[in-house]
């Protein structure tokens, strides 16, 4: 546990970073704060190449992230501000999206507003049986800010996006699972840690420079990278992990029993 966070619980343990908004009184809303804090947790585990996988979630089971935090955020009353709330909002997500292992977004409780764009930040999102995700937004009158509208659209598709955004649709598990916004829902009988560490465990099987390699090209297609861009960073990562002692340990393996045949 890391005690260095007012607003976060923090911990890296075999492989996983698990990180958790700890504000259930606020039902987890996004203060401020609160994103700068999950930026500075995200830029410095990057830097951790025993990490294979990150998991984010709430506190409790009520709420993933209720948005932003409106009684913070009522003090952001110029243009200005406004323009520097969603600069720092995008930098934040941007950390968890440039992270260089999956993230996951673990939805114990619903995801609306600023909370569904962090959800969408992420590379994967389970969710508990309970969770809803919406981008309710324009009930407030206002667009998305931190980059959740852009995800959004990458995720679903600009008319289907489009769809939820201008409805301000909040869907349930299966809703989402249908729609492609979510990738798992916790069944009936199980609850969420449960279904984070079934859908986390062949992630855990690959060897941590693998997962980066494959997490930096899903990052830079996610960022429109030209096609040449791609292709060196792909076959760049693919020496790395050709050369690497972990490559030809499995080789070994496969080959051994050929030899000895």
């Amino acid at each position: 546990m890391n005690s260095r966070y007012a607003h976060l619980v923090v911990r890296a343990h075999d492989g996983v970073l698990n990180v958790q908004i700890d504000r259930p009184e606020k039902h987890n809303a996004l203060s401020r704060a609160v994103l700068s804090q999950l930026r500075d947790v995200f830029t410095t585990h990057a830097a951790d190449d025993t990490l294979r996988v990150a998991i984010l979630r709430g506190a409790g089971d009520k709420s993933f992230a209720a948005g932003g935090d409106l009684r913070d955020l009522s003090a952001v009353r110029t243009s200005a501000e406004a323009s520097q709330m969603a600069a720092d909002g995008r930098a934040a997500l941007e950390a968890v999206r440039k992270f260089p292992v999956p993230v996951i977004a673990a939805l114990n409780g619903d995801a609306v507003g600023g909370g569904a764009e962090l959800a969408v930040a992420c590379d994967f999102r389970v969710a508990a049986n309970h969770a809803k995700i919406g981008f309710i937004q324009g009930r407030l009158n206002i667009s998305t800010g931190w980059g959740g509208g852009a995800d959004l659209m990458g995720l679903l598709g600009p008319a289907r996006a489009l769809r939820v955004l201008c409805r301000s649709e909040v869907m349930n598990g299966p809703e989402a699972l249908a729609a492609g916004m979510i990738d798992a829902v916790a069944t009936l009988d199980q609850d969420i840690d449960s279904a984070v560490a079934q859908f986390i465990t062949p992630i855990l099987k690959q060897a941590p420079q693998v997962v980066r390699a494959f997490k930096a090209l899903a990052y830079g297609v996610r960022h429109k990278l030209p096609q040449f861009e791609l292709e060196a960073l792909e076959a760049s990562h693919f020496a790395t992990t050709w050369v690497h002692d972990d490559h030809w340990d499995a080789a070994e393996k496969i080959l051994k029993p050929r030899r000895e045949a």
